[in-house]
C-alpha cells in the first residue's frame, strides 16, 4: 500500500467539488496493472468533469483525468512487468473508474497500452485523447477510401487541441490541410504547424444550398451544428467527413444530397470506447509515419495537480491555447 496525492471529485450531500486529496493505492479502482503516473493532460471533458459543468462521471468519488502515462509499479498480468512504460486514454477513466489525475492509477490490463519506443511518456500525453482522436479520424477516413488525391482536408476548430494536432498529423500523412478557426490571431501559428490555408470562421459564408462546388476532399469537424451542415455540400465525391465534437451544437440540419449524389460519408469518431486492436493501430501510426513534428510547440503549458482548477476555468471560458499537460512529480 502506497500513499499518494490525487485530484479527486465528489458529488454528495456536501455538493459537487474537486480537489487534491491524500489516498492509498488500495483505494483505487480495480485492475491488474498498478502504474506510477508520470504525466496526464487536460481535455475539455476534464474541465467539464472537474467543475461539474458537464455530466461526465457516472459514479463518485473518482480521480479526474481521462489520460495517463507512466511506469508499471506492479502487475498481476504476465503481459506487463515492473518498469514497463504504458499509457491509457479514455477507456472509462474519470467516468466509471479512477483517472489519470493521481500519482498512481490502476488499470485493467486490456486498456494498458505499451508505450511505443518512438514516443516518450511526455510526448504521449501531449498527444493524449486529442491526438488519439485526430489520428483515429484519419485512420477511419483512410479505411473508407480517403487519399490526398481527393483534395485538401478541412479542419474546423483548428485552434483547439484536437485541431492543432490534426493539422500536424494529417500533414505528416501527406494531406494539404485548410484550417478553420474563429481565432484569426492564431493563424500564423496554425500555418507553422502545416496548414496551407487558414479560414476565418466569422467571415466564412456558405450558400445554404443542398449542394455546392466541391472545395474539400474531406473534413475533420470538431464543431458540429451549422459548421458540419456547411461542410457537407463542399466535399468532393467519395470524400469523408469525420465528426468528433459538438462545440457548435448537437443538431444537424442538412439534406441527403451530399450522400446520395456525391457518395460523401459521415464518420462518427468515438475515441473513448475504441477497441484495443484499433488503439494499437492508431498508436503505431502516432509513433511513426503520423508522429507530429511540432509536439513541443503544441504543448503550450505544463502544470501540477494544484493548478488544475485554474486551467479548467480558462478552458471553459474559451481562453486555452494548445495542449496542457499535467506533471505528477510535484503536486
Amino acid at each position: 500500500m502506497t500513499t499518494f496525492q490525487a485530484f479527486r471529485i465528489h458529488n454528495d450531500a456536501h455538493g459537487y467539488r474537486g480537489g487534491i486529496e491524500t489516498m492509498h493505492t488500495d483505494a483505487l479502482s480495480a485492475g491488474e496493472v498498478l502504474v506510477k503516473v508520470a504525466y496526464s493532460s487536460v481535455n475539455y471533458k476534464d474541465a467539464l468533469a472537474g467543475t461539474g459543468k458537464g455530466k461526465i462521471l457516472r459514479q463518485y468519488p473518482l480521480n479526474g483525468g481521462i489520460d495517463a502515462a507512466g511506469v508499471v509499479a506492479a502487475s498481476a498480468d504476465a503481459l506487463f512487468k515492473e518498469g514497463d512504460k504504458v499509457l491509457c486514454t479514455g477507456s472509462s477513466l474519470s467516468e466509471t473508474r479512477d483517472g489519470g489525475y493521481g500519482q498512481y492509477i490502476r488499470l485493467p490490463s486490456q486498456w494498458a497500452i505499451p508505450l511505443p519506443d518512438a514516443l516518450s511518456l511526455r510526448e504521449s500525453m501531449i498527444l493524449g485523447t486529442a491526438g488519439f482522436t485526430a489520428a483515429l479520424a484519419l485512420l477511419r477516413m483512410q479505411d473508407n477510401g480517403q487519399t490526398p488525391a481527393l483534395g485538401p482536408i478541412a479542419v474546423s476548430g483548428a485552434s483547439g487541441g484536437v485541431g492543432m494536432l490534426a493539422i500536424d498529423i494529417f500533414t505528416r500523412a501527406g494531406y494539404d490541410v485548410h484550417a478553420i478557426s474563429g481565432k484569426a490571431a492564431h493563424f500564423d501559428f496554425l500555418r507553422s504547424l502545416g496548414a496551407v490555408e487558414c479560414i476565418d470562421r466569422h467571415q466564412w459564408a456558405v450558400s445554404g444550398k443542398p449542394m455546392d462546388s466541391a472545395r474539400f476532399g474531406g473534413a475533420l469537424d470538431n464543431v458540429g451544428g451549422a459548421m458540419l451542415a456547411g461542410l457537407l455540400p463542399l466535399i468532393t465525391p467519395y470524400g469523408n467527413v469525420a465528426i468528433c465534437g459538438n462545440a457548435g451544437g448537437i443538431g444537424l440540419e442538412s439534406t441527403v444530397m451530399p450522400f446520395i449524389i456525391r457518395g460523401v460519408s459521415l464518420l462518427g469518431i468515438a475515441s473513448a470506447g475504441t477497441a484495443r486492436a484499433i488503439r494499437g493501430r492508431v498508436w503505431h501510426h502516432l509513433a511513426s509515419d503520423w508522429k507530429p513534428r511540432h509536439l513541443d510547440r503544441i504543448a503550450t503549458r505544463e502544470i501540477t495537480l494544484a493548478q488544475l482548477p485554474e486551467v479548467f476555468e480558462h478552458m471553459l471560458a474559451g481562453e486555452s491555447f494548445g495542449r496542457t499537460i499535467v506533471r505528477m512529480d510535484h503536486v
